[in-house]
């Protein structure tokens, strides 16, 4: 009998503020303590220099552009996102940090129009505007009835997983931590008496084995299991060897997909005893256009992947990346030379992994074991 199929969305990077919540309804406080911007509107003109004029007030949709149809048309199962933006008009500026994102409550049906299942927020700017901030925003999240992991009132909540049921009794579970690596501060973990995201240490076997416990304790027969991670650098394909290692104890643990985050491209992917390991997604919606500095990695390009596993083992049954492109603050359909680009860039890093990306018959890409 051939296994039921449950495609999961993932997305990378999903940064709401500054900048994006410029161009919606109902813009917050434009005010900024970055070195050399000082105002969030600054962002919308450096898009506007490089490719045209963006209309103000935005339909809550224009940050997603093509890409809600595009997951329309695929009609995933389940949808998971790094949502990393803080939700809140409370709150002061964190100590200590560069760059700050808060999106205005008021703006957030621009969230929800992506139907996400689940928004993981173990990351480094959740708690940009402490901890009223976070209180506010798991509260306008939890208003609007969005499920979220990885932040919570205390240790325990944070590191509670968000379950989805499906269809036959199937659940999709999503863990979501985060880790120094990736900018969080150490002071932000969640403790019994303070709140804050999920925080590991580092990926080592000390860390991945309390993981690793509590996978095997919380899954349950036809469970799909998704360890939503937020590492690494911002820029780079280099993988670790304890990146991998841990990846791959949490996939032996019974993890079926490894949604890593926080670099600002797509990073390499690897197919680890038929299990999909995405060690960086890249960002998905953000207001870097126009940013000079990093262009060889062409963060302009974005991607939306859907998994397909097996509903009753998690295998992985298929991958489809759909590339897309910001511009004017919009995501579209790349074009196919930028296909190209990023179907060879992901091939070249991830043949080290065993696995070759490919160009579909219908211009996403796909991936396979070498």
């Amino acid at each position: 009998m051939r296994e039921e199929l449950v495609t999961v969305f993932l997305g990378g990077d999903v940064m709401l503020g500054r900048g994006v919540d410029q161009i919606l309804p109902h813009p917050g406080d434009p005010a900024l303590r970055e070195s050399f911007v000082r105002d969030a509107r600054s962002y919308v003109e450096l898009a506007e220099a490089a490719n045209g004029p963006v209309p103000r007030p935005a339909d809550f949709r224009r940050p997603w552009g093509e890409a809600l149809a595009a997951l329309d048309d695929a009609a995933p199962d389940m949808r998971v996102i790094n949502l990393e933006t803080s939700v809140t008009a409370d709150g002061d500026f964190a100590p200590g940090k560069g760059v700050h994102y808060r999106m205005h409550p008021a703006n957030l049906p621009c969230l929800a129009v992506a139907r996400p299942d689940v928004c993981a927020l173990a990351n480094n700017h959740v708690l940009d505007f402490g901890a009223r901030g976070l209180r506010e925003t798991l509260d306008v999240l939890a208003d609007a009835g969005l499920r979220t992991a990885g932040a919570g009132d205390d240790v325990t909540r944070a590191r509670r997983p968000a379950a989805v049921s499906l269809d036959e009794g199937h659940r999709v579970l999503v863990l979501s931590f985060g880790m120094p690596s990736s900018g969080i501060p150490p002071a932000w973990a969640a403790t019994a008496d303070r709140a804050g995201v999920a925080l590991v240490e580092d990926p080592s076997p000390a860390t991945a084995a309390p993981l690793a416990r509590r996978v095997r304790q919380l899954r349950r027969p036809g469970d799909i299991v998704v360890a939503s991670v937020h590492w690494g650098p911002n820029w780079g394909y280099d993988v670790t060897p304890a990146e991998r290692d841990f990846a791959h104890t949490l996939v032996d643990a019974g993890v079926d997909i490894v949604h890593g985050h926080s670099s600002h491209h797509p990073r390499p992917l690897e197919i680890h005893h038929d299990r999909l390991v995405l060690y960086g997604c890249g960002d998905l919606v953000d207001d870097y256009e126009g940013i000079t500095g990093h262009a060889a990695y062409r963060d302009d390009l974005r991607v939306l992947y859907l998994v397909r596993v097996e509903a009753g083992t998690g295998r992985l049954a298929g991958l489809d990346m759909v590339p897309l492109r910001a511009r004017r603050m919009r995501l579209e359909h790349a074009p196919a030379e930028d296909t190209a680009w990023l179907r060879a860039v992901l091939d070249e890093h991830s043949r080290a992994f065993g696995t070759r990306v490919a160009t579909g018959p219908d211009g996403t890409l796909t991936a396979s074991r070498a």
